[in-house]
């Protein structure tokens, strides 16, 4: 982002005169129903909490922690471990954009196993990480910036959205730094997939953005429309909603690991309550 994100982190540059992450937690409130977020702040976190503060304004509640050491997306959610208990939690990271952002409700319901990890349609896969899906529709492996060689034709593009369960904790209590110095939380993706997990791939049905650079922040301000996915490829159940539903969201924001936990209590039906969490 340049000059862009100089004293600013880059969850809070502005599309349509709004923060990204604002977007993002709205979006989880009225889409998912979520109510009680965890941010875990690193670089200029202040910004983030003065802007949202307690979350009152929204209609949420907001929690932060710190991350002082940056090793990686795999370690940071750990900091969020404890506030989690024993709740299955919705990871995002912080500069990924869906409008509308009508399918958080989808990967919600879709939280049928043991995890969800979104997908894209159409993308580079050597640009991101590859998710390639078994004939049942569950990620069988991940292959990251791969050359088009190593991608099979049963590759999604990973959209940096998963429903997880507290279990994914202990595969990243496993992880050892990958050959750039880092822990990487797709490395916990994986081993949680060896060692028997189903996390189901959904594809995103509507527009989805990775605000990662100048142009494409310009684009979206510009008015430019975002790319709708051509979800014909995708393995989508027929979901019921009296399933029970994710209790928390982590948020994990790449680089510089701001990180959004949030609860979700089961919703109340009653007339009375129509605005309730989880």
């Amino acid at each position: 982002m340049g000059d862009l994100t100089a004293n600013l982190p880059k969850p809070m540059v502005k599309v349509d005169g709004k923060p990204v992450l604002e977007h993002i937690l709205e979006g989880l409130r009225d889409e998912a129903k979520i109510r009680q977020f965890f941010i875990i702040i690193g670089w200029c976190g202040h910004v983030i909490r003065d802007h949202f503060g307690t979350g009152e304004r929204w209609g949420v509640e907001i929690t932060y922690g710190e991350q002082t050491v940056q090793d990686g997306t795999g370690k940071a959610p750990e900091i969020a471990q404890k506030w989690v208990g024993q709740d299955r939690f919705l990871l995002t990271y912080g500069d990924i954009l869906l409008r509308p952002p009508t399918d958080y409700a989808l990967l919600v319901d879709s939280f049928k196993e043991d995890g969800v990890i979104a997908v894209k349609d159409g993308e580079d896969l050597t640009k991101g990480g590859a998710v390639i899906l078994d004939n049942e529709g569950f990620m069988s492996d991940l292959v990251e910036k791969g050359a088009l060689s190593e991608v099979p034709t049963n590759a999604y593009y990973n959209a940096g959205i998963y429903l997880l369960t507290p279990g994914i904790f202990g595969y990243t209590a496993r992880l050892e730094k990958s050959p750039r110095g880092e822990y990487e939380f797709t490395d916990a993706l994986k081993a949680s997939v060896k060692a028997g997990d189903r996390l189901r791939g959904v594809t995103l049905r509507r527009a989805w953005a990775d605000v990662r650079d100048p142009s494409v922040l310009a684009g979206l301000n510009a008015g430019n429309n975002l790319k709708a996915v051509d979800s014909s490829k995708s393995v989508i159940l027929s979901l019921s909603k009296d399933q029970p539903p994710v209790s928390q969201c982590l948020w994990d924001i790449v680089h510089t690991f701001w990180k959004l936990i949030l609860r979700l209590r089961p919703a109340r039906r009653d007339s009375a309550q129509d605005d309730s969490s989880f």
